[in-house]
């Protein structure tokens, strides 16, 4: 692991602070991954031919 990433880990060595597990950093990364895909997903237009469709539905 880079020292850089160590620290944000919270492995620095400073009193008082426990350091945070690898894994909870990489679940963080897949959180945050997964937030972003999603707003991606939502803030995409919805087809054209998608909503006619859905207007002869109605």
């Amino acid at each position: 692991m880079a020292p850089e990433a160590k620290k944000q880990a919270g492995t620095s060595g400073k009193a008082g602070k426990r350091p945070v597990p690898d894994a909870a950093i990489g679940d963080a990364n897949v959180g945050q991954a997964l937030r972003s895909a999603y707003q991606r997903t939502v803030n995409e237009d919805v087809p054209a031919d998608l909503l006619d469709l859905l207007g002869k539905l109605g």
